[in-house]
């Protein structure tokens, strides 16, 4: 049997044809029907440029329902899927083109003028500038023969390589197969419970798992509505939200919206769901988004290697500082170092198994064999701890844990009390090299006024009531804001750069 995920969705496809797809923010209506059909002329187009099973294609272009019928026509053909930032630069884009060795590319006019000394190194390999202002391209494409014809393939046969965020180090490319998409969307599309009826506003960038995957793929197994936003803006997402009732976003992008006034509980009126992840929310953020629009915050928890893997409950308790429950067959454990099973209530390295879990990371074979148990688990590496009832809450990266005077620290405990404290709008908690200590805790603080901000003593004050001594920051900085990436985690590795020379500097 063919196990190409475009097989299910073409036959949504045609069971929702006359029902609109997408509708651009300030633009065109596309039906099922109409994607469809550019998906068959796109297809046909990749076959005359020579693209076929297994061919290799780099996008990194802006978000157009142009991009949207390439990632379908490249499910349909066999064709590997490889999306990347729209904001990595020619030097990035350097390793990413040496590691995938693509067969095509497809740039923005930006790009393509931004990496024209780096093209002359890759002459042979093709680039196109795919963007709805190209009409040139756009008249070939629908000028290829339509071809319906869908590549037989197995479950683990490759659809997309989704480089990981590289916060900490290179970038790997995780390899997403057919199976692993086909079990997560259908997954997500139950326990959601998303239907033809629903309206989706779609912010999120598409070179990415949330904006790709988890969004596009449950709307195109459910025959509902995108209204699709090239960009997240708070003041158009606020004006389109009386005609949505599902919102996927980062925890940015709710912070954003709490800080206009014109967004509240009138506004969210036809909402049925708002759904955050890619970054920790905090229960701040949780606490305030319920108080403005009486709307629960779900937050889900996901890798690029994995999909979504566990998921508050659409009906039920949603634990704010909690990711939820493990999705239908999938495994989640929480171990020590040794690998060996922890009790609940113990905080650990979390370890998934399941249909979601990706097929290894694109020429690193020996990494792969690293972060896979003999019995099939994902050591995904971050830290956290299951409730006797299987509710995970996560307490940060085990690379972001630091050993200070031979105490393990563990940065997400000291930020979730710093962030309650008056004056402090949000915290980032490092290690830095210290002679004595070996590590020293260090606190970066963005504060919630212009001035008055709060005293190093009044904070270490606070934190002695509910911390041991050995956890408090030695030192405090404060910033105007945190440095993210593109889905807004906070990029702890920019902030160890900048600060690991601050004891040396001391002396």
């Amino acid at each position: 049997m063919n196990k190409n995920f475009f097989r299910i969705l073409s036959d949504n496809f045609d069971k929702y044809s006359d029902n609109i797809l997408i509708e651009e923010n300030k633009g065109k209506i596309w039906t099922y029907h109409d994607v469809l059909q550019l998906t068959f002329h796109f297809s046909s187009f990749l076959k005359k440029l020579g693209l076929k099973k297994g061919s290799r294609i780099i996008i990194q272009a802006e978000k157009t329902v142009y991009s949207v019928c390439l990632y379908l026509s490249c499910l349909k053909l066999g064709i590997i899927y490889v999306p990347l930032n729209t904001a990595y630069t020619s030097s990035e884009m350097a390793y990413f083109i040496d590691n995938i060795d693509p067969d095509l590319m497809f740039l923005s006019s930006e790009k393509l003028s931004e990496h024209e000394n780096l093209l002359t190194t890759y002459e042979k390999i093709k680039t196109l500038v795919l963007e709805k202002d190209n009409e040139e391209l756009i008249k070939e494409i629908y000028g290829s023969k339509k071809d319906n014809f869908i590549e037989e393939l197995n479950a683990k046969d490759i659809a997309s390589i989704i480089f990981t965020s590289g916060t900490t180090g290179k970038s790997k490319g995780a390899m997403i197969t057919h199976n692993n998409l086909e079990s997560n969307a259908k997954a997500l599309l139950n326990i959601w419970s998303f239907s033809k009826d629903d309206i989706l506003l779609h912010a999120l960038p598409i070179f990415h798992v949330h904006g790709l995957f988890v969004a596009l793929n449950t709307i195109f197994l459910s025959g509902a509505k995108i209204i699709f936003f090239e960009k997240f803006s708070p003041e158009s997402i606020i004006k389109r939200l009386p005609e949505a009732t599902v919102m996927m976003g980062v925890p940015t992008y709710y912070t954003r919206l709490l800080s206009k006034s014109n967004f509240n509980k009138s506004t969210c009126q036809n909402m049925r769901l708002f759904i955050s992840g890619s970054a920790p929310l905090t229960e701040i953020v949780f606490e305030k988004f319920k108080e403005r629009t009486g709307h629960k915050i779900l937050e889900r928890y996901g890798m690029s290697e994995t999909g979504m893997i566990t998921s508050n409950p659409l009906e039920g308790e949603r634990v704010p500082g909690t990711v939820g429950f493990s999705l239908p067959d999938i495994k989640v454990r929480v171990v020590n170092e040794l690998g060996e099973a922890l009790s609940f209530g113990d905080r650990g390295i979390v370890e998934v198994k399941g249909p979601n879990v990706f097929r290894g990371y694109w020429r690193l074979e020996e990494k792969t064999k690293k972060d896979f148990r003999s019995d099939g688990f994902f050591i995904t590496g971050d830290v956290g701890q299951l409730d006797n009832e299987g509710r995970l809450t996560l307490l940060g990266r085990s690379n972001d844990m630091l050993i200070s005077g031979g105490y393990n620290i563990y940065p997400k405990e000291i930020e979730l009390i710093l962030d309650e404290i008056e004056g402090i709008n949000e915290s980032a908690v490092i290690g830095c090299p210290h002679d004595d200590l070996g590590e020293a805790v260090v606190a970066i603080l963005i504060s919630t006024k212009s001035k008055n901000i709060i005293s190093d003593d009044s904070i270490e004050e606070i934190l002695l009531k509910s911390l041991a001594k050995f956890k408090c920051p030695v030192r405090y900085f404060w910033l105007n804001e945190l440095p993210r990436n593109a889905m807004g985690k906070v990029q702890k590795k920019v902030l160890k750069d900048k600060y690991k020379k601050i004891f040396k500097e001391v002396k």
